[in-house]
């Protein structure tokens, strides 16, 4: 749900005004899974049920552990799930979503119907909280269950990311800047074009060094201070990445606004949101115990976010900004991480239908990979 005009529940536009809102009904004494998903374009929301709490159950794939809430912050790409237990009067009730951090909220309600209900809902919605201070503390009370199962015979907490060596840190720092009197986004002050060969055949093919350059971004950067333009470099972005290493990754937010950032292929573990700077002195307020595995994470204003996964899966990888326009005007990269044996253990074959263009067109099929 969510857009930068106003936001959808179901298909439907709410308007507050009970004449065209989408309706879910309940059993009295039954309890319900709802499942939010902020799939909008630029602005964070709220959710919160009149009336009701929420007990939180599940983040992006992850069993949480299942603390109760009156409302829950979603930011752009984020999906959550909660229970909703039917204990109140029999009427109605209404589901309010409202964006968060923006000049005007635009708020969008949907009709909660207990079955045999005997009255309207309330016409007063349930405030959403205000400041991003709010929206933090609640991020630093979302745990991982590490009694749940997970997809492999051995409950979540079996794996202990906080006992594995970081080979590699990289910070991300989120710019904006113009190039010929164009907007674009960047990443470390380089903002991503696609290539006219895709970047994946591109290495299939063993063509990338005609086609982009690796690590045009740096692990470690710093924008310009005080009224300096930052320099940005339109370029595929891509990372080449060590197959199987444990990795930190460091956002870091300058900005006014909360970023949100998605990694495709992988989820990681969030170990922690700051207010400031990143250091490394920073590692020692990290929870490295319980932290949840997901796969987008928000930055807030002039914050860092780090988080920390295992490059296990090899191929490449799309880490963007789940802001359409950021994304679109260059705030993204590729993780490449190849598998050195060229092995189908860890990689597929290109298909041999693939539709080919830019300068492998008329080439060859290289040597697939082998067992």
């Amino acid at each position: 749900m969510g857009r930068p005009d106003g936001i959808i529940i179901n298909g439907k536009g709410g308007k507050g005004d009970g004449k065209d809102e989408p309706m879910f009904s309940m059993t009295p004494g039954k309890t319900y899974r709802y499942r939010f998903c902020n799939a909008g374009m630029k602005d964070s929301i709220n959710v919160r049920i009149q009336g009701h709490t929420m007990k939180l159950v599940e983040m992006e794939g992850s069993h949480v552990v299942q603390n109760m809430y009156d409302s829950l912050d979603i930011h752009l790409g984020q999906c959550v799930s909660v229970l909703v237990t039917a204990d109140k009067d029999p009427k109605d009730y209404l589901l309010v979503a409202s964006t968060r951090f923006t000049k005007e909220p635009h708020t969008a309600t949907s009709i909660i119907r207990y079955t045999n209900g005997n009255g309207p809902a309330s016409p007063e919605l349930p405030k959403a909280p205000i400041g991003w201070a709010w929206s933090l503390n609640q991020f630093r009370s979302f745990r991982w269950n590490l009694t749940a199962s997970a997809a492999r015979p051995n409950p979540q907490g079996s794996y202990h990311y906080g006992q594995i060596n970081i080979t590699r840190t990289i910070k991300l720092v989120n710019t904006a800047g113009t190039v010929d009197g164009k907007l674009r986004y960047a990443i470390n002050g380089v903002s991503h074009v696609n290539p006219t060969t895709p970047i994946k055949l591109a290495e299939y093919y063993g063509v990338e060094d005609k086609i982009f350059k690796y690590d045009l971004m740096k692990d470690e950067y710093e924008p310009p201070v005080g009224k300096a333009e930052e320099k940005i470099t339109l370029a595929p972005n891509v990372v080449k990445v060590t197959y199987r290493n444990f990795v930190e990754i460091i956002f870091e937010n300058h900005e006014k606004s909360v970023q949100s950032f998605h990694l495709a292929g992988y989820s990681f573990f969030t170990v922690a949101i700051e207010p400031g700077k990143w250091t490394p002195e920073k590692r020692k307020n990290y929870n490295l115990l319980d932290a949840v595995s997901r796969n987008t994470i928000q930055v807030y204003p002039n914050s860092w976010a780090a988080i920390m996964t295992t490059l296990d899966n090899a191929g490449l990888w799309n880490l963007r900004s789940n802001s359409v326009e950021r994304q679109y005007l260059g705030q993204q990269l590729y993780f490449s991480a190849l598998s050195p044996k060229r092995d189908l253990k860890d990689e597929y074959n290109m298909p041999d239908n693939d539709v080919l263009c830019g300068i492998i067109k008329d080439m060859p099929l290289p040597k697939p990979y082998s067992v």
